[in-house]
């Protein structure tokens, strides 16, 4: 397995994660809301919502990495 292909499949696991992460994080906005419903309004990110939320900007922090790794490594 060369570089290049290790560098595919993680981009490929680091993005179904990063896709996992942001719909678990999805809340109170169901299909209405998507077509003009009324929105929530802003809340404090508390407990496993702060946890999930530092995760996912580290998450994207990894996957930016990867992305311009490919880039150089191509």
């Amino acid at each position: 397995m060369e570089l290049r292909d290790f560098i595919a499949v993680a981009q490929i696991l680091i993005s179904v994660l990063l896709t996992v992460l942001v719909l678990m994080q999805v809340r109170g906005t169901g299909f209405g809301a998507g077509l003009g419903g009324v929105d929530s309004g802003f809340r404090a990110r508390r407990g496993l919502q702060r946890g999930m939320h530092r995760l996912t900007i580290a998450v994207v922090a990894v996957f930016l990495a990867f992305s311009a790794w490919s880039v150089a490594a191509s």
